[in-house]
C-alpha cells in the first residue's frame, strides 16, 4: 500500500497550512480568491481537483512566493511554471552584471547580496574590508547576515547596539518562518539562532505587538573607532524566475561623515597595501 497522499489530498493539505499561517477562515480565503466557500472546503478535503486557474487565484490572495506557488501546482499534480535558475547561468547573466554593478557602485561603502534567509551571495569590497577590521583581520567563519549577528565570535562582539539589531533581523525570521509554513531551512535557521548565548527568553515567540523604527542604525565599534550606518533594500520587481524574486541587496550608507571618511580611508589603506 503507498502510503503517500494522492496529490489531490496533498494538496489540501498544503492550502489549510497557508491558510492558517495567514490567519484566514475557510471564509475569508473563498471570498477574496472569487470562489464559494463549499467549492474551497471540497479542495481542502480532496473532494475536488482545483485547475491552474483556482490555484493562481488562491495563491495571489495568500501572497505566495514564486518558490510555494510552484510546491503548490506540483502538489495538485501540475507541473510547475517558474524556473529556478543559478545566478551563474547564462540566462540570468544580464541581471548578473547589474548587480555587480550596483554593489560596485556603492563602494567605498558596504554592499550586500542575500537571499530571502539572509545567505549572502555576493559582497563588494567595501563590505569584505569593514568585516576584516571589524574582526581584527581575520575572515568570517559565516556566509549568513543572522549568523554574524547573533554568534559571539563574529560581529557580534564589536556591535555596539546588538541587542536592537539582532531583536529586529529576528523580527523578520520569525515572520518568514510563521508566513511560510513549509520552510524548514528557516525554521532550522530560527532554531539556531536561537540557541547562541545571550539571547533573550523572550524572542522566542514572535511578538506582533512590536513597531518597527522608521530608520535603524547599526553601530560599530573596535579600538576606540565608532561607526555606523543606515541601510536600504532593493528588490527585483516582477521577478519571473524563483532566484530573482529572492534576492535583495542591502545597500549601507554612512550615519554621518566621521563613518564615511573611515570608510574612504580604511578603502584607501587598503589599496595601498595592494600596490
Amino acid at each position: 500500500m503507498n502510503a503517500n497522499p494522492t496529490p489531490i489530498a496533498h494538496v489540501g493539505a498544503l492550502l489549510r497550512e497557508w491558510r492558517s499561517a495567514r490567519r484566514l477562515s475557510q471564509m475569508d480565503l473563498a471570498l477574496d480568491a472569487g470562489l464559494s466557500t463549499r467549492h474551497l472546503s471540497c479542495i481542502e478535503t480532496g473532494k475536488a481537483q482545483p485547475s491552474r486557474d483556482i490555484l493562481a487565484r488562491i495563491a495571489d490572495t495568500l501572497e505566495m512566493t514564486l518558490r510555494d506557488r510552484n510546491a503548490l501546482l506540483v502538489a495538485a499534480g501540475y507541473a510547475p511554471r517558474y524556473t529556478e535558475s543559478a545566478l551563474a547561468n547564462p540566462e540570468l547573466a544580464p541581471m548578473r552584471r547589474a548587480i555587480e554593478a550596483m554593489l560596485k557602485q556603492q563602494e567605498p561603502y558596504p554592499a550586500f547580496l542575500m537571499n530571502r534567509h539572509w545567505d549572502i551571495v555576493m559582497a563588494n569590497d567595501a563590505a569584505i574590508r569593514m568585516n576584516r577590521w571589524l574582526l581584527g583581520g581575520r575572515d568570517s567563519p559565516h556566509r549568513n547576515m543572522l549568523r554574524h549577528a547573533f554568534d559571539p565570535q563574529d560581529l557580534r562582539a564589536a556591535l555596539v547596539n546588538w541587542e536592537e539589531i539582532a531583536g529586529h533581523l529576528l523580527a523578520h525570521l520569525h515572520k518568514l518562518v510563521a508566513t511560510t509554513p513549509n520552510d524548514a531551512k528557516a525554521r532550522a535557521l530560527l532554531d539556531e539562532v536561537l540557541a547562541y548565548p545571550g539571547v533573550p527568553e523572550k524572542w522566542r515567540q514572535r511578538d506582533l505587538r512590536a513597531v518597527p523604527a522608521p530608520l535603524l542604525e547599526t553601530v560599530f565599534e573596535r579600538d576606540g573607532q565608532r561607526v555606523a550606518f543606515f541601510s536600504t533594500i532593493t528588490t527585483f520587481g516582477t521577478p519571473r524566475d524563483v532566484t530573482l524574486e529572492e534576492l535583495h541587496i542591502e545597500s549601507c550608507f554612512p550615519a554621518g561623515e566621521a563613518s564615511a571618511a573611515f570608510c574612504r580611508d580604511l578603502a584607501a589603506s587598503r589599496s595601498g597595501q595592494e600596490c
